[in-house]
């Protein structure tokens, strides 16, 4: 019996071939036209991209993407030649309360380019990958409520959340979590990662791609890891 997981990636395709016939002409299409990575596929033959986006709030409905970074993942190695980091020109004045996190003011956020030309470029180096994240569910939501939006079609994504994984671990080990504990700096100082500068876009995202590949070295036994024991179950 197939396990849930690789049930859950085999939906994912069925819905990416569902989008494809039904997305507009465009970037989100071409995105969809590359099939999902297999379930099966070991994971150092997997390619990934590493992302993080700095918001505006926590509320993709109306919450507006602020910056977007990412990284390429190719045979368990980041490959910062093919790393990116766009601003993106809001729509309306950045709440404090989100400044003070991200640090990107009003008058920076300016130079940004517009939303419908900082997706493109991404869904491009998404084409054929897995998405990676820190608490990958803001990523993908955001990124599908601005696909609604601009091509009105949804997002779906095979992805790997590093806070998923840890909280599994965590699981298994019969351990109570404390609080912080699953932050992306707590959990980089525990697999001994050096310490970086958050909440930069670019920064957060080779931050999580640097930690996947710990918790992968981490866990890897005899027979090594594969794709679906990473993937995000729901």
């Amino acid at each position: 019996m197939r396990s849930y997981a690789v049930r859950r990636a085999l939906a994912l395709e069925r819905q990416r071939r569902w989008c494809l016939a039904h997305a507009s002409p465009g970037a989100l299409r071409d995105y969809y036209a590359v099939p999902f990575v297999a379930p099966t596929t070991a994971s150092v033959e997997c390619a990934f991209l590493a992302l993080d986006i700095e918001t505006t709030g926590l509320a993709p409905h109306r919450d507006e993407i602020l910056s977007i970074g990412f990284v390429p993942i190719d045979h368990h190695g980041l490959r910062l030649g093919g790393a990116h980091h766009y601003l993106v020109r809001p729509e309306q004045a950045i709440p404090e309360s989100s400044a003070i996190v991200h640090g990107i003011l009003d008058d920076r956020a300016g130079q940004g380019m517009p939303l419908a030309d900082a997706l493109p470029p991404l869904l491009h180096a998404l084409t054929g990958r897995v998405l990676v994240a820190h608490g990958a569910r803001i990523e993908h939501d955001f990124i599908d409520a601005a696909c609604r939006r601009l091509y009105g079609c949804h997002f779906v994504a095979p992805l790997v959340d590093t806070l998923e994984l840890e909280r599994r671990a965590v699981a298994r080990a019969g351990r109570v979590s404390a609080p912080g504990s699953l932050r992306l700096d707590a959990l980089r100082e525990r697999y001994g990662l050096p310490r970086y500068r958050a909440h930069d876009a670019l920064n957060d995202a080779i931050a999580s791609g640097e930690l996947l590949l710990a918790q992968v070295a981490y866990r890897s036994g005899k027979h090594g890891t594969r794709l679906v024991d990473l993937l995000r179950p729901v």
